[in-house]
C-alpha cells in the first residue's frame, strides 16, 4: 500500500466542538477527518487564501482483475 500523501498531526478539540464535527461530518456522510479538512478549505477560500485542487482519488471498492 503507497504511503499516504497527507501530513498527520495532533489536534486537541473540545468535546462539544467534536460532537457537532461528528454530527455535521454524518449529515454529509464523510469522516470527521474529511469534515475537517473540507470546513479549513472552505474557511480558507472565503478569507481569499488560494489552495492546489484536493487529490482526487478512486472511490468505491477496487476492481477484481481476472487472471
Amino acid at each position: 500500500m503507497p504511503a499516504s500523501p497527507k501530513k498527520p498531526f495532533a489536534l486537541r478539540i473540545e468535546p462539544s466542538l467534536y460532537d457537532a464535527l461528528e454530527r455535521a461530518a454524518a449529515h454529509d456522510l464523510r469522516s470527521v477527518n474529511a469534515q475537517i479538512e473540507v470546513l479549513l478549505r472552505e474557511g480558507l477560500a472565503r478569507r481569499g487564501v488560494k489552495l492546489a485542487a484536493p487529490e482526487n482519488r478512486p472511490r468505491g471498492r477496487p476492481v477484481k482483475h481476472s487472471d
